[in-house]
């Protein structure tokens, strides 16, 4: 996979992901971190802030997915990469001048929080206008790639950053990396056709389409499986983490630096993952690979309610997130083509816009209703009923290849073909 050449202009694409994503790992929980050590903030505030980041974030995206799909790409990209440049500077900037609120933070995660959605949206339309259909599946088990070694190098430099910089450094950085993103998408080059609405879609943005995209997904045979799939077992994932923190942190009494080991060295699963996607894809087709991963990654998640202290607790640990990071490097990369493939040309901003919005509103709200649950039973009771729970999900996988979309595509057609 890593030998073959995607071209220039994908080239740059993918440079200027990578420089994002490390910043935004780089700066992982830095709001909570500055909540907690600046502004002396309690549990309830930093939940909170957690929360309505991306709640409010969501929803406030809902309108950019339509918005989104009948512009240029590209613009929307570097729009997006500068709105969270300079949302995020603003943080470093009141800290100077010892302005920095609560309020703030709410207002800057809630515009960083939409700004992504509308970026991912347009990113993923303008990669299936650049890659042909039968690289899709490399492009974006680099990205994938990428994603992991970020996950694993950027939280450790971050804090490193934070102790000898200060509680804001790591906020400057991530500003910074999208303005080199930004930089970098503009030096893709090359001209983008405007998305023309035609027929019955008429010539203005309707109030109906706000809701395309779920409509899409929804009516859609293989997309409406995943799509509940993938939402429930980030969502149940994502809900626990916190609570394994406290059980791990707090009950079981581990150190930081063991905590951080626990999730830091497993995410080379994740690069794995990513480099044995297309050869896997190869030898036993997509649906399948796809089928058999995100059935593998449902079978972790109830391990971490079997933690006990010490060694054998840290490497159990380890060990499940390992496999579940693995399977996830091989299923995102081939669900993400899968998704791209399956969806219209002239839907795939409003479908990934639906999708993100959809994503993070479940995250918000399972987190939530799990530190409910958690405050009720116990931590370690709530860690297992999300794993039981994420055991059941694979049923909602798509036990049918359908036929693959395709369609003529007037982008490619044009000069952005690579």
């Amino acid at each position: 996979m890593s030998g073959r050449s995607l071209g220039r202009r994908f080239g740059w694409l993918w440079a200027a992901y990578a420089v994002s994503t490390f910043g935004t790992w780089l700066a992982f929980d830095a709001f909570a971190l500055i909540a907690i050590l600046v502004l002396h903030a309690g549990p309830t505030q930093v939940s909170l802030l957690a929360a309505t980041g991306l709640a409010v974030g969501a929803v406030v995206a809902v309108p950019l997915g339509p918005w989104v799909e009948f512009r240029r790409k590209r613009p929307v990209m570097v729009a997006m990469d500068l709105t969270r440049f300079v949302a995020l500077l603003s943080v470093p900037a009141a800290y100077a001048l010892g302005l920095l609120g609560f309020v703030q933070l709410l207002v800057v995660s809630v515009v960083v929080g939409a700004a992504g959605i509308a970026f991912t949206a347009a990113s993923g339309a303008y990669l299936k206008a650049l890659v042909p259909p039968e690289d899709l599946l490399v492009a974006n088990g680099r990205f994938e790639s990428t994603t992991w070694t970020a996950t694993v190098l950027g939280p450790p430099v971050g804090t490193a950053a934070i102790g000898l910089f200060g509680p804001v450094m790591t906020v400057v950085a991530d500003a910074v990396s999208h303005l080199l993103s930004a930089a970098g998408i503009r030096a893709i080059g090359g001209s983008e056709p405007r998305p023309v609405r035609t027929g019955a879609q008429g010539a203005r943005l309707r109030p109906g389409d706000l809701l395309e995209g779920w409509r899409y997904i929804l009516t859609h045979p293989t997309l409406r499986p995943l799509f509940f799939n993938t939402v429930l077992v980030n969502g149940l994932i994502l809900a626990t983490s916190p609570l394994l923190a406290v059980l791990m942190l707090g009950e079981l009494g581990f150190a930081p630096w063991q905590y951080g080991l626990a999730f830091g060295l497993p995410c080379v699963g994740g690069i794995v993952g990513a480099r044995l996607a297309r050869p896997l894809v190869a030898r036993f087709g997509r649906h399948r690979v796809m089928l058999t991963a995100g059935a593998l990654r449902a079978c972790w998640s109830l391990g971490p309610a079997f933690i006990r202290p010490g060694l054998a607790g840290l490497v159990l640990v380890i060990a499940v997130e390992f496999g579940l990071i693995a399977c996830m490097g091989v299923f995102n990369p081939v669900f993400a083509t899968y998704r791209l493939d399956r969806t219209a040309t002239d839907r795939i901003a409003r479908t990934l816009s639906a999708w993100s919005v959809t994503s993070k509103a479940t995250v918000a709200a399972l987190t939530g209703l799990w530190g409910v649950l958690a405050g009720i039973t116990g931590p370690r009771t709530a860690i297992a009923v999300a794993g039981l729970l994420i055991l059941l999900t694979p049923v909602l996988l798509p036990r049918r290849d359908h036929a693959p979309h395709r369609e003529p595509d007037p982008v490619r057609s044009g000069s952005d073909t690579p």
